[in-house]
């Protein structure tokens, strides 16, 4: 039992059964109250996030992010499942809920990096693409420096 002295809130932060006895100037003392059961549940750990692949990577690849396991996730970009596919750069984070309804500390930002992929070379013949063996024809292209340059499925890098 508690002494609230004279106020009439007392806030509970463990898990019991509470009581209420009122004493009087007089030292007279009520009977108990109705006793209210309190239970106090564990919020969940922070949750982890684990990339399954490399978190920097060129425009139309992804990477797949997935939380450690709990009853609810709420991710920051809104999704709300166990692992969610990522395809645009940015932060992102998830928070858990577990199945008594407590929720966690957001997770460590993991940063989703997407690189822009180059321009679509242009490629020029500087002379007749027909020629016979022996011949050749010089290739050029704009936009970059690096350069493959191939042949069905035979590629030579210059």
């Amino acid at each position: 039992m508690v002494k609230w002295s004279n106020h009439s809130k007392y806030n509970i932060a463990t898990s019991g059964s509470y009581t209420v006895q009122v004493t009087n100037a007089s030292g007279c003392q009520s009977a108990l109250s109705a006793a209210i059961p309190v239970t106090v549940n564990t919020v969940p750990v922070t949750p982890t996030i684990t990339a399954s692949g490399p978190t920097t990577f060129c425009d139309g690849s992804s990477a797949t992010l997935t939380s450690s396991p709990e009853a609810v996730y709420l991710w920051s970009n809104g999704a709300t499942t166990q692992g969610i596919n990522i395809t645009t750069a940015g932060s992102y984070t998830v928070q858990v809920i577990s199945a008594s309804g407590c929720q966690s500390a957001a997770s460590v930002a993991t940063i989703i990096t997407v690189n822009a992929l180059p321009l679509m070379p242009t490629v020029t013949a500087e002379s007749a693409t027909t020629f016979c063996d022996g011949d050749t024809v010089t290739l050029t292209s704009k936009y970059g420096n690096r350069f493959t340059y191939g042949q069905m499925e035979k590629l030579h890098k210059v």
